[in-house]
């Protein structure tokens, strides 16, 4: 089944996801016309290709990501350092369930590939659950490990026939992501499916 994307702040980038790739990329007025029957997904802001995010080993590997039942005693954010050492030697199937949990909040904010060298098999296992593409680590990283790190990296611009991949942010511009940054995703898409969408 067809389906066209469109955002309000980039009809002239709308996509048209046919199963898992891409298989037109244009005006929304031109790709409605031509494929009536295709389900249309209207979102607010701008379709982008989505971001990579640099820092797979330091936020899947390193850092536990708490369990919403554990925020009373642990919070919400990322624990890194011995603090999430200390948690996966105290029980090591945390990793596996801290990594799922940190893949969800990448693609909460628009990451649709992540780099850097990933080892440890349960990380490895939510990485590919979840459709994530491997990208190339910049030689120069730019900041401190983050869910939205400083600058963004946009992937390439979408193309027909390449995998699905993409994200959508309610924002006005790019230079309004930007400077607002990721965590205004409303949207992202893995392999043709939805796999974020903010409440």
């Amino acid at each position: 089944m067809l389906t066209l994307h469109v955002a309000e702040h980039s009809p002239e980038a709308a996509v048209l996801v046919d199963g898992s790739v891409v298989a037109a990329v244009g005006p929304y007025e031109d790709l409605a016309a031509a494929h009536p029957s295709a389900r249309v997904r209207r979102w607010p802001g701008i379709l982008t290709p989505g971001l990579l995010n640099p820092y797979g080993p330091e936020l899947l590997e390193a850092a536990y990501h708490p369990d919403p039942r554990e925020a009373g005693r642990l919070g919400t954010e990322p624990i890194g350092g011995e603090g999430a050492q200390r948690l996966f030697r105290t029980d090591p199937s945390r990793l596996g369930a801290s990594a799922r949990r940190g893949v969800q909040r990448m693609l909460a904010h628009g990451t649709v590939a992540i780099a850097g060298d990933l080892r440890a098999r349960p990380v490895l296992d939510a990485v590919r659950r979840a459709g994530l593409a491997s990208g190339h680590r910049p030689p120069r990283l730019p900041g401190p490990p983050s869910l939205s790190p400083t600058p963004l990296i946009l992937l390439p611009p979408l193309t027909r026939s390449a995998p699905a991949r993409f994200a959508i942010f309610d924002v006005p511009s790019r230079a309004e992501l930007v400077r607002q940054g990721p965590q205004t995703c409303v949207a992202t898409v893995v392999a043709g499916r939805l796999v974020y969408r903010a409440r």
